[in-house]
């Protein structure tokens, strides 16, 4: 009788099979401990479960050795405590730790406001006071840092106009339910930061109400012109928790967001958003106020940022004084205005070899998106008639997503669309703090910046 062409996988050499199962998720090697002898011993293989530590729990040789344990049993352990949120918890802790990594170097008094993480019986606890399930990743975050305590600077962000400031702190989950929303118009929306100064909040919504969608970020806006306080528009600045909290720490510490006087600025800097003229270097970031906008009426508040310096290696005799300033203003309509003034918030800046000058001002506008560019007017000090002119690269400043009022929209939903009425200013003519901050006076969602032209 002939022998049969069948191979039991007792015979199989280790090698080959541990190589296919190296391509195999933690719950396919589970399985396989079930289907014989052969495939269960080979799937408490050590180098097996390092892999999956590593991917899943980003633990290393030296959490290994701390504990003692194999790397299989180091797996199962964190597994119990964290497994619903294994498929957030290696990309929260990475930008936790970028983002803790990053300020320790450039900001770490920032670093002693974090408070540690909570246990899982707490985060149940209150989503039993809320009557409110948590997204997992929310909850997974808060297993690594509770939030911060609530201290200026915040975490979550800074900007400051000379006559007002911003900063955002990320809220403990206690302080978060404390101000957990059920009225009308922001039901079931939690707060994630909060500002001393403004009593600004960013919130999360827990639940498809309203035409919001569940989990996503926004920041509230009143309807200005509705009569029914429940119409309240939004400005969107995330799709989920790990959404909007890995694109902020990605901003901050790629150092899109600078760190000014020790707290971080969310100016939004576009590396093309460069020109050079002969010696001198113009760059330019922005960033949006949603605390100073509206969408009803249609009121977007930018605030710019503009860095002039001259190359170190410029000739001495080529030091000059900033006399004008040149804008060029393009909203979303096409419709064009030009603004001329002299100065910079009220200076008149002299650069000379090295020199940097920077400033802020803002601009306002209804449509969704406009553009600045022009030019400033020098003169040499050498010769002041000797005149010319450095080039400020076009920017462009962009309204975030927004969702109407479902009150307003009658139970509709609608995204951000152009909006017809025009209304933009330079304000560089204003008077700048000792800060090089421009004053915008207090800070009524309703008030337009003053033209200075």
């Amino acid at each position: 009788m002939a022998a049969s062409g069948e191979i039991s996988l007792e015979v199989l050499p280790s090698d080959p099979l541990l190589l296919i199962m190296s391509f195999l998720d933690f719950r396919d090697l589970m399985s396989c401990s079930f289907v014989s002898r052969r495939l269960h011993e080979l799937s408490s293989h050590n180098p097996l479960w390092k892999r999956l530590c590593h991917k899943y729990w980003l633990l290393s040789e030296s959490d290994k050795c701390e504990k003692g344990q194999t790397w299989k049993d180091l797996f199962q352990e964190f597994y119990t405590d964290m497994g619903r949120y294994i498929d957030h918890y290696s990309t929260l802790k990475t930008a936790w730790d970028s983002l803790k990594g990053y300020l320790e170097k450039k900001c770490p008094r920032m670093i002693t406001s974090l408070k540690e993480g909570v246990k899982e019986e707490e985060l149940d606890a209150i989503e039993a006071q809320i009557g409110c399930k948590l997204p997992n990743d929310y909850r997974c975050s808060f297993r690594i840092h509770n939030g911060q305590k609530l201290v200026v600077p915040g975490l979550m962000g800074s900007m400051a106009l000379s006559n007002h400031y911003r900063s955002e702190d990320l809220l403990d989950i206690e302080t978060a339910a404390g101000g957990f929303q059920q009225r009308k118009g922001m039901r079931q929306c939690l707060p994630l930061t909060f500002c001393f100064h403004t009593g600004l909040s960013q919130y999360m919504a827990l639940e498809s109400v309203e035409g919001r969608v569940r989990g996503e970020i926004f920041y509230q806006c009143p309807d200005q012109l509705a009569q029914d306080p429940s119409a309240i528009d939004m400005f969107i600045t995330g799709s989920s928790f790990t959404d909007w909290f890995t694109s902020y720490v990605h901003n901050v510490v790629t150092e899109e967001y600078p760190i000014i006087r020790d707290q971080i600025f969310r100016y939004i800097h576009d590396k093309e958003c460069v020109a050079t003229t002969g010696d001198i270097k113009v760059s330019v970031s922005t960033s949006f106020l949603p605390e100073l906008s509206s969408i009803h009426p249609p009121h977007y508040f930018f605030t710019y940022r503009i860095r002039i310096e001259m190359a170190k290696d410029a000739l001495p005799e080529n030091t000059c004084q900033l006399d004008t300033r040149y804008w060029k203003i393009t909203n979303a309509n096409g419709n064009v205005e030009e603004v001329r003034g002299p100065g910079v918030v009220g200076e008149f800046p002299v650069m000379s070899p090295g020199k940097v000058h920077e400033y802020a001002s803002c601009t306002t506008f209804s449509t969704t998106s406009e553009y600045m560019e022009g030019h400033y007017t020098f003169h040499r000090l050498k010769n002041k008639e000797e005149l010319f002119n450095v080039t400020i690269p076009r920017f462009h400043m962009v309204c975030p997503p927004f969702r109407k009022s479902a009150v307003r929209m009658h139970g509709s939903v609608s995204i951000s669309g152009t909006t017809s009425s025009d209304n933009s200013s330079d304000t560089d003519g204003f008077d700048a703090d000792e800060h090089g901050f421009m004053s915008v006076g207090d800070p009524d969602p309703t008030d337009r910046c003053p033209r200075h032209i």
